[in-house]
């Protein structure tokens, strides 16, 4: 049986989750664990979509299932498992209603390849842009009718939402956002030229332009989280707010509170 949701939006609601696991070890022992308390409904009958994996499986579960407008609960079964709640056996249907939900909106990235073919792909953490060969890149980046920067020489340049600002953005040195600071991350890949070019913190509404300055010699490609379109010649990447995915998580292991805990961590200890 279902238990009436409160929490969130549009109550109240009778909780019918449809569990999907990922296909490794530690999900499946999860899963078995999780339907010992939670009954799994068909997609269709649900109203809740129950992940079990980390974060990778997280991502492509929230583009493949988020046309059905359903909010998504993760479940950890990978390492850090930042968009994911922590595995507890006292997972219940009254845990599932303490529940918060978050609701966060992708970038949406228009890539332009070099035999003008035009391809769109969105990304919930991150676009990188990277070189695909031994040449490095040479950039130009633009934030509206502003000039970022004219010809950055480097391993790529990534843009990131708040909410990817702890993945690989982190490992590049760029800066951590809070969710509701609506900005987005331009951060460079080791940059060569200019060497003390740190980035760019822009707006959410900006539409960001990267332009392959020499797309011949020094072959791009453009990552929309896992998603890989090679051969770039330009790209647009922008905000698209009609895009939301629903996230649920327990109420002392927010979002908003993994992101405060990235910002005061310090690893030098």
């Amino acid at each position: 049986m279902g238990v009436p949701v409160r929490v969130w939006p549009r109550a109240p609601l009778m909780v019918y989750p449809f569990i999907i696991a990922d296909k490794n070890k530690r999900s499946f022992v999860i899963k078995k664990s999780v339907l010992k308390k939670i009954n799994s409904y068909s997609l269709q009958k649900s109203n809740l979509i129950i992940v079990i994996g980390g974060d990778g499986f997280m991502l492509s579960t929230l583009k493949k299932f988020n046309k059905y407008k359903k909010p998504f609960y993760g479940i950890n079964s990978g390492n850090y498992g930042f968009l994911m709640n922590k595995f507890s056996k006292k997972i219940n249907y009254k845990s599932l209603l303490k529940a918060r939900i978050v609701s966060i909106s992708p970038l949406e990235m228009s890539v332009k390849t070099k035999s003008n073919l035009l391809k769109k792909s969105i990304a919930i953490n991150e676009i990188s842009v990277l070189r695909q060969s031994r040449q490095t890149a040479s950039l130009k980046i633009i934030s509206g009718k502003k000039q970022i920067i004219k010809n950055l020489i480097s391993d790529g340049v990534l843009v990131s939402t708040p909410a990817g600002s702890t993945a690989y953005n982190l490992s590049v040195h760029g800066p951590i956002l809070s969710l509701d600071s609506k900005q987005l991350s331009i951060s460079p890949i080791s940059p060569f030229r200019p060497r003390r070019w740190r980035g760019k913190i822009v707006s959410d509404k900006s539409n960001i332009r990267i332009k392959n300055l020499n797309y011949i010699k020094r072959p791009i490609s453009a990552v929309a989280d896992n998603i890989e379109i090679r051969n770039a010649k330009s790209i647009s990447i922008r905000t698209n707010k009609k895009i939301q995915f629903n996230l649920l998580f327990d109420k002392n292991r927010s979002l908003q509170k993994k992101i405060k805990i990235e910002q005061l961590r310090n690893e030098t200890k």
